[in-house]
């Protein structure tokens, strides 16, 4: 069976240890490959590879590595295809989907492509007389990335174009269910001209993810999975003295207003709750209809819920495939069941479905819970599948009550035709990203993605503006250049501008 290796110094590495653990194709539930699981050698081995390369790559020009991203960029136009086949078979998730993600994690390579200008320093002459000041932005070093399997290349792609455009080398430790995107990722990178150690990749587990936290040679750590482990990766890593971008769970409420267009509304809700199978941190996993909407929302959420299409990701027309691993499935369809007990009306039970040719497969179809109240496990877990359950509320205001209530604030979605409740919305909702008849607000490359509360661990948010700042520090100089023989005093006073 096929192993699939670490990439270190520019080449596949079989890594030190002789543990390695499945990777399923989740549409047929069989075992397809192994992974090496790293050891804290092999984390070594790759900081050293990456510190080597730092001392080139950080003072090259500025045109060599958008350069390389440009080129990089293409490469990920040409190879998309393939690079979402390889998603789909490891994943679950559609090739539509899987292409999706591509494109959206593209974006921050674009963004990256276009750091000159980002990069710029300012000056100020003659702050005082004679004296100049100006600033700039150097990198950290070796950084390193800890992503999860839910989009095998799109949060990585959030890290890596801007640490690596910016001047650092970067370590990636994906997840190990979905391994092999991020070593496609690093082959494209060497094609693109990137030189050897400056992005290497590292699979593994527990004993990979703290040999990464507490090395000495790593600076900084970016971190988007669960928030109890985004918990631990800060603590650890910041103990260690390194920088930290550490992003939760999330809980994202989609507001459906009686002045909403509600077969609007519940189109995108549906895709927004049921899309990559529920399995992303900015999924619509509860509808809030507010007064009159609740009755004809449900209704038209029950017939679109029943009209998704279900199968394996390869197939043309698919818009739902299975779930990553069997323990995700069988978490799921209990959720479900749990819900009913403790008093939500199952409107649409999506347990227990098979597919024709892939009965071992993870499926289950989408569930619609209606009747769930804020006491109920289907609203208090991040169940991240197929569940949408719908709250029922009077006003808006009530609306705004209980998101912010919830300990989450990723996303959340506003459907009305009104200007002054929107306008109230998103300025009293305690929530990072916000979407008005927008049902995912993940924004565009050249902001940031993050969120509040729990959602956020720290204050670092991911790419755009603050990537830049994450993955650089700053210098300020202040110069002064007399001329010759020129008799300047010196003050034992503290200095003043005068």
């Amino acid at each position: 069976m096929k192993t699939i290796e670490h990439w270190i110094n520019g080449s596949p590495a079989a890594g030190t240890s002789p543990e390695t653990a499945p990777v399923f194709n989740p549409a047929t539930g069989q075992e397809q490959a192994r992974v090496a699981l790293a050891s804290a050698a092999d984390v070594d081995t790759a900081v050293t590879a990456a510190t080597a390369a730092f001392e080139t790559w950080s003072e090259s020009s500025l045109t060599q590595r958008t350069q390389v991203m440009f080129a990089f960029r293409q490469l990920l136009v040409e190879h998309e295809e393939e690079l979402g086949q390889i998603i789909s078979a490891e994943h679950g998730k559609t090739v539509d989907d899987a292409r999706g993600e591509i494109t959206r994690g593209r974006e921050v390579v674009e963004f990256a492509c276009g750091l000159g200008d980002v990069l710029k320093g300012s000056f100020s002459d003659q702050v005082s007389r004679g004296v100049d000041v100006h600033n700039f932005r150097q990198p950290l070093g070796v950084v390193a990335g800890i992503t999860p399997f839910n989009f095998p290349a799109m949060v990585p792609l959030w890290m890596h174009p801007i640490a690596i455009a910016t001047g650092n080398t970067f370590i990636l430790k994906p997840s190990e269910r979905d391994p092999s995107a991020a070593n496609f990722v690093a082959e494209l990178y060497k094609r693109a001209g990137l030189p050897d150690g400056v992005f290497n990749v590292v699979h593994g587990g527990k004993e990979a993810v703290d040999a990464i936290l507490t090395h000495s040679g790593v600076e900084a750590v970016s971190f988007v999975g669960s928030t109890p482990i985004a918990r631990y990766v800060h603590e650890t890593a910041t103990a260690h003295g390194k920088r930290v971008q550490a992003l939760g769970g999330a809980k994202n409420h989609a507001v459906v207003l009686p002045d909403a267009d509600l077969e609007f509304a519940a189109n995108h809700i549906t895709a927004g709750a049921y899309g990559s199978a529920g399995e992303r941190c900015m999924a619509v996993s509860v509808a809030v209809a507010v007064g009159t909407a609740a009755d004809g929302l449900v209704e038209i959420l029950e017939r679109k819920t029943g009209e998704v299409k279900v199968g394996p990701g390869d197939v043309p027309g698919i818009e739902m495939g299975p779930l990553v691993t069997k323990a995700s499935q069988e978490r799921v369809e209990n959720a479900v069941g749990t819900a009913a007990t403790q008093g939500a009306t199952v409107v649409v039970d999506g347990r227990g479905l098979k597919i024709d040719g892939h009965e071992s497969g993870f499926f289950t179809g989408p569930s619609l819970l209606d009747h769930v109240t804020t006491e109920m496990d289907a609203y208090k877990e991040e169940l991240f599948g197929p569940v949408l359950a719908v709250v029922r509320v009077d006003t808006l205001d009530e609306a705004i009550g209980v998101i912010n209530a919830n300990p989450y604030g990723n996303g959340t979605a506003l459907f009305t035709g009104s200007g002054e409740a929107a306008r109230r919305f998103q300025r009293n909702v305690k929530v990072g990203m916000i979407g008005v008849n927008v049902p995912v607000p993940v924004p565009m490359s050249y902001y940031s993605f993050g969120g509040w509360k729990d959602s956020l661990i720290g204050d670092s948010p991911i790419h755009g503006p603050e990537g830049i700042r994450f993955y650089t520090r700053p210098k300020v100089v202040t110069t002064r250049w007399p001329q010759p023989k020129q008799q300047v005093t010196a003050g034992f006073n503290f200095p003043t501008s005068s």
